[in-house]
């Protein structure tokens, strides 16, 4: 059978694609070399609680038209993503707000208190021409913000000290001079209720979709079989590291069933000290 389109990755990008080609009556193939679809956005419920099982997903947008189309396929709860940073034995709120900036300087209780200093702590390392990450954040919120908020999570985030990383990484820090832990500026988010799988597998009904199948290892078949294809995977493997490999960040997860009703308090906590050999914990059932 002739398709006209083969869409490699069942995931948020691909699944919308193939909805969307389906929809005008062409004939669409997808397939996934994962035993499930929903790629990266893949949820699952355990004992009650829908896990994001490669990291937490937010859904978040300011555009109407984006968070109309998303509701079609579920409803989503109102959650607000209000992360903590825990280092060395304190709290702080995230993202750096007033709340952060009175716990870390409690002289402070005012925005121009905080502008003022803000700016006397960034006087005090006066870099003019940053030519690393490390140097980017020192010129933008001073030594004591970078040391505690930035460094350590930041090196274990990337794999490598952050002199050694461009600074191009950190083009500002987000500062905001309000008491208000709302991580994202977006006029719409929260979390599908019932979780991610469900959208995608909605968006996929009728369209044939094949798991467990590898387009790189049956390459010459799937090229033939469709008249285009969408490519959703690496891009360099898909051209056989013709061009080198590129570095891509990945992340490690380790999951664990407590038998407890609060673990934590909050859906996510960063650690911020290098010293701790992991960047956060995810308590799934706060979302």
């Amino acid at each position: 059978m002739k398709y006209d389109y083969l869409v490699v990755g069942a995931g948020l990008f691909g699944a919308i694609f193939a909805h969307e080609a389906n929809k005008r009556g062409k004939k669409v193939l997808v397939i996934d070399k994962r035993d499930h679809v929903a790629g990266n956005i893949y949820t699952k419920e355990v004992e009650g609680i829908n896990v994001h099982v490669y990291g937490a997903h937010i859904f978040h947008t300011s555009n109407e038209e984006v968070w109309n189309y998303v509701n079609q396929f579920a409803k989503f709860n109102r959650y607000t993503n209000s992360p903590i940073a825990y280092y060395k034995g304190q709290v702080y709120n995230m993202p750096f707000n007033m709340n952060t900036f009175a716990k870390l300087w409690p002289e402070v209780r005012t925005p121009a208190e905080a502008k003022a200093k803000i700016e006397a702590e960034r006087a005090k390392v006066a870099v003019e021409n940053p030519q690393n990450l490390e140097e980017q954040a020192l010129s933008l919120g001073g030594k004591e913000i970078y040391e505690i908020f930035v460094k350590g999570y930041t090196q274990k985030q990337w794999g490598r000290p952050c002199t050694e990383l461009p600074a191009f990484i950190i083009k500002r820090l987000p500062f905001r001079f309000t008491y208000d832990n709302n991580y994202f500026n977006d006029d719409y988010q929260g979390i599908p209720i019932g979780g991610y799988t469900q959208i995608v597998e909605k968006m996929l009904d009728g369209i044939e979709v094949r798991l467990n199948t590898d387009f790189l290892e049956n390459r010459e078949e799937y090229e033939n079989i469709a008249d285009k294809i969408v490519y959703t995977g690496m891009i360099d493997q898909y051209y056989d590291y013709k061009l080198g490999t590129l570095e891509y960040r990945s992340l490690r997860f380790e999951t664990e069933v407590l038998d407890e009703e609060n673990f934590q308090g909050n859906a996510v906590v960063n650690y911020e000290e290098y010293e701790i050999p992991y960047t956060r914990i995810i308590e799934h059932k706060h979302f």
